[in-house]
């Protein structure tokens, strides 16, 4: 048995080292020979710390960390430092192994780096374990992007390993990637990563689901495989003939994707448009030209052999998305007839997509995306009293694929995708935020709570006398916009009382308080006659209250009907009472006539019991007008 036993830690020895040796070979290629020594002890290091303990497969812990570097090292071309904390990112939280010894035996860089991945002692928890690890790894980006690289190489191979763990632990981390890390990695160009932490994620998450929609993606691909042959070779002929050295791939969307478009359409697998894609990439070395007129020209090869679909073309050239990817799109007819997307790139562009942040691994480029996020994050994490709600500020920031839109100058503004007009016009100034009265996108007519659409043209105009409302929020999707709202609601006198949402008093009228049993012990404000205070002083007397339930500023809103005989000009007279006389402003004014009587519903708002009755009294006055009550009642 111990020779058994022996011969497994030899196997797992000779594994360990076969493993790390694949790291310095990759890293060889573009590190100084002082960073290879570096290297080399981290992983010592590592192995050493990390001795004792097992992964729950059994394997030696070693294993983790190596891979972790291997993903850092191959996948993310990232550059020593970053590989280095890779090898150690387990250390201090797992072993006696403290920062400050990191940092004796490799700097500053790689001791910081390890430090931000390493979880805090519960005991210093704010929020929650989960949340705080979130705001550590955000705040790190402020300064160096390379630490959630090194946490997206952890989470991916736990991700990867992730069947070893019980189902509540596969739901947890599953759920954690799927909310936090795979965005992520989509925001910072990392596409590769991205799509397979959401699919891995998906298949732990809904396992069944997973496999269905995979089954149905296996025969896709049989099903279509001869047509989308015969097409990718009449592609690839076409530019051969025109000289353009080019490959042409078919890729196959994978179930996340697929199944998020079901989710969002509505449809089954079977009515989905656009399953798969083709891809055509060109080697942007091969020619004198741009990689854009490139593009354009294998496009027009394209459309002049294929019908395009009309307005199908979308340049993500000239306005790549905000993670940096870059392509041409277009719908093509191929002779099977069925529309068939094709996307347009450069090796470079595809490369781009793949690394992203770490594209070509320059200081410039680094520093590039750390100062597309540091704004944002400056304001969020700068703001006092961070909740629950905080990651969710977050998440909208930065996660969400986004749009471009424009103002009439043409000046671009990026939001995230289903922003509305309000998260428009907070973008440009918050002074156009607060103020919005109204908009035209395209030249349209359209309230602020519209949801843009890429490419729109949006065009907003403010009134002095408008203020954020209380749904504003609900249609605000951007954390500035989101931010502005609450600030200028939360600067606004705290009402001393809650009113009772059944018989809705105005101030003025014959009221009464119930002070409610919860821990707050919030009053209630009822009219004296509602059902519900009376059901409530009957049982819970002791709870009952005097209360001043005074007008102020508030506008309290109120429908009226009006029952009148038609006339000539009775709407008229009607609207002219109301807005000229009374100087309101009304929120919705609805007739029915049904044999020469005439219904109207008018809601508007009062500040006061007494102006109400002022109002009724001045509308019963019209000519023709028999009944005038209040809906509320």
């Amino acid at each position: 048995m111990d020779n058994d036993h022996s011969i497994i830690k030899s196997d797992y020895e000779s594994m360990i080292q076969q493993r790390a040796e694949r790291v310095f070979k990759t890293m060889a290629e573009r590190s100084t020979p002082e960073e290879m020594t570096r290297l080399r002890a981290a992983f010592e290091l590592a192995r050493e710390a990390h001795a004792p303990q097992k992964r729950k497969t059994g394997e030696p812990y070693i294993f983790h960390p190596i891979a972790v570097a291997t993903i850092a090292a191959e996948e993310m071309m990232l550059e020593a430092d970053a590989v280095i904390a890779c090898f150690l990112h387990d250390v201090v939280e797992d072993t006696p192994y403290t920062v400050e010894d990191i940092r004796q035996r490799f700097g500053d860089t790689v001791a910081y780096l390890v430090k931000v991945v390493t979880k805090k002692p519960t005991r210093e928890y704010e929020l929650s374990k989960q949340l705080d690890n979130y705001r550590q790894l955000l705040d790190s980006m402020q300064y160096d992007i390379r630490a959630i690289l090194v946490k997206l190489a952890d989470r991916l191979h736990n991700m990867r390993t992730l069947a070893s763990m019980k189902p509540e632990k596969q739901m947890k981390i599953a759920g954690e990637t799927d909310y936090f890390y795979a965005p992520l990695a989509n925001r910072l160009g990392l596409y590769n990563i991205k799509m397979e932490l959401e699919n891995l994620s998906f298949r732990f998450r809904c396992p069944d689901e997973y496999e269905e929609i995979s089954e149905l993606i296996a025969r896709h691909v049989e099903t279509n495989r001869e047509n989308l042959d015969t097409f990718r070779h009449e592609i690839e002929d076409l530019l051969k003939e025109a000289g353009i050295k080019a490959r042409v791939v078919v890729g196959f969307r994978r179930p996340f994707s697929l199944w998020r478009k079901m989710k969002k359409y509505g449809d089954d697998f079977n009515h989905l448009k656009y399953r798969h894609f083709l891809e055509i990439i060109f080697d942007e070395t091969a020619t004198s030209v741009s990689e854009k007129e490139m593009a354009m020209k294998i496009y027009c090869i394209l459309t002049s052999r294929f019908k395009e679909k009309h307005c199908s073309m979308s340049n993500y050239i000239d306005s790549p998305k905000e993670n940096g990817y870059q392509s041409i799109h277009v719908k093509l007819l191929p002779d099977f007839g069925r529309w068939q997307e094709v996307h347009i790139s450069s090796i470079g562009m595809t490369r781009q997509s793949q690394l992203g942040c770490v594209a070509g691994r320059s200081a410039p480029n680094i520093q590039f995306w750390i100062e597309k996020f540091r704004k944002v994050l400056r304001d969020t994490l700068s703001h006092p009293g961070h909740d629950a709600r905080y990651m969710e500020d977050i998440i909208t920031a930065f996660y969400n694929d986004d749009i471009q839109v424009f103002t009439p100058t043409g000046e671009k503004v990026i939001l995230p995708q289903n922003s509305t007009v309000l998260d428009f016009a907070y973008e440009v100034h918050t002074a156009l935020g607060d103020h919005a009265k109204y908009a035209r996108i395209n030249g349209r007519l359209d309230p602020v709570t519209t949801s843009l659409r890429r490419g729109d043209v949006v065009e907003i105009f403010t009134d002095t006398d408008v203020h954020p409302e209380p749904d504003w929020e609900y249609y605000a999707h951007t954390y500035k916009a989101k931010k502005a709202i609450r600030r200028y609601r939360e600067s606004l006198p705290t009402p001393l009382y809650c009113r009772c949402e059944e018989c809705n008093p105005i101030p003025g009228e014959e009221v009464i308080g119930i002070r409610s049993r919860g821990e707050n012990g919030d009053i209630t404000v009822h009219k004296r006659d509602c059902r519900k205070a009376i059901s409530l002083a009957s049982s819970f007397g002791d709870d009952v209250r005097s209360v001043d339930f005074t007008a102020d500023e508030t506008l309290y809103p109120v429908t009226l009907s009006v029952r009148a005989v038609d006339r000539h000009h009775l709407l008229i007279d009607l609207a002219d009472c109301i807005t000229n006389t009374l100087n309101l402003c009304m929120e919705s004014f609805n007739t029915k006539l049904e044999r020469n009587i005439v219904v109207c519903s008018i809601r508007f708002g009062v500040h006061s019991y007494s102006e109400l009755k002022t109002i009724m009294n001045h509308i019963s006055a019209i000519d023709g007008v028999d009944e005038v009550k209040r809906l509320d009642e």
